[in-house]
């Protein structure tokens, strides 16, 4: 459904975006970055809200550079803190929204209200804009952009500065839309990566450095496959044991918790689970396996000195 190719940007001096290209299906597709990395630059040159150095996307066979009236009729965009008509109300500024899109008469009343629903802002459809909380603007927002039923759905930032709750109600309407769109997001929110995506891409100072699962993006943790245990008992006597596993590479320790770093992971919790069993005088309240922690990933792949690079 969107193919990018090869998208650069450059302001005077400054390169911005460095060849970044993808295809994306259907599903919910995260865009990750650091502040500055790109990101944002991105979303506006797939939407043909900026326009491109070179390269370009395409969007369901129209390329948005020669053909840009129909590939935007395709997309569905919603910007960070996204601008509205604060003195309108809901319903008519999605009113307004689908007579701009082309709509009249009552197939734009049967889409406002379908969007109303389907974007739970129907208890305050009439009241205006510049009274809601910041969490149902950003639901009015994602209306906008969705009114038209868009195959493809670009959100830069949708849950910035959302509280907890708000963000869960937004979240699960990505999720619901990604059922039959693709949906790009991006963000610089580790959380979102988990709780929304099916596959992430890294941008560091404009290049692509991963494209992949969020599973695949942990297993470039250190701490991917490593066993941690939390020992209330006996953890002088264990640490050395550990380390002379076969399979446990180090043993470090963090408080009451040690952590043991595989080797070959396959093999590691059977060894472990089972040199406990030979320490009765050890008391281990708590044993897992970690699945590795994205921070520790984002941090190695967008570290200064690749930045610098």
């Amino acid at each position: 459904m969107l193919e990018v190719s090869e998208l650069h940007k450059r302001f005077g001096a400054i390169h911005a975006v460095r060849g970044v290209s993808f295809q994306a299906q259907q599903g919910v597709l995260g865009v990750l970055g650091p502040n500055g990395a790109g990101k944002t630059t991105t979303m506006r040159m797939i939407t043909g809200f900026l326009p491109p150095t070179s390269g370009t996307a395409i969007i369901e066979g129209h390329d948005i550079v020669d053909q840009p009236v129909a590939a935007k009729r395709l997309i569905g965009y919603l910007p960070e803190s996204a601008p509205a008509y604060m003195e309108m109300t809901v319903w008519n500024y999605l009113d307004f929204i689908a007579d701009v899109r082309g709509f009249s008469g009552g197939e734009r009343r049967r889409m406002v209200g379908e969007t109303v629903e389907r974007c739970y802002i129907n208890p305050v459809r009439h009241q205006t804009i510049g009274t809601l909380s910041k969490g149902y603007r950003q639901r009015v927002g994602l209306a906008q952009a969705v009114l038209h039923n868009p195959p493809v759905l670009i959100m830069d930032e949708p849950t910035d500065g959302l509280d907890p709750n708000q963000k869960q109600v937004v979240r699960a309407m990505i999720r619901d839309m990604a059922r039959d769109k693709v949906v790009v997001l991006s963000t610089h929110i580790l959380e979102e990566v988990e709780a929304v995506c099916g596959r992430v891409l890294i941008i560091c100072a404009g290049s692509v450095v991963f494209d992949g699962t969020p599973a695949e993006l942990k297993a470039r943790s250190p701490r991917h496959g490593a066993v941690e245990l939390r020992v209330s008992a006996g953890a002088e006597q264990l640490r050395p044991a550990l380390q002379a596993l076969p399979a446990a590479e180090r043993v470090e320790a963090e408080g009451d918790r040690l952590l043991v770093y595989p080797r070959a992971s396959a093999q590691l919790m059977d060894e472990v689970v089972g040199l406990i069993r030979k320490q009765p005088d050890c008391r281990v309240v708590e044993l897992k396996v970690l699945d590795g922690r994205l921070d520790e990933v984002f941090g190695a792949l967008t570290a200064p000195a690749r930045r610098a690079s």
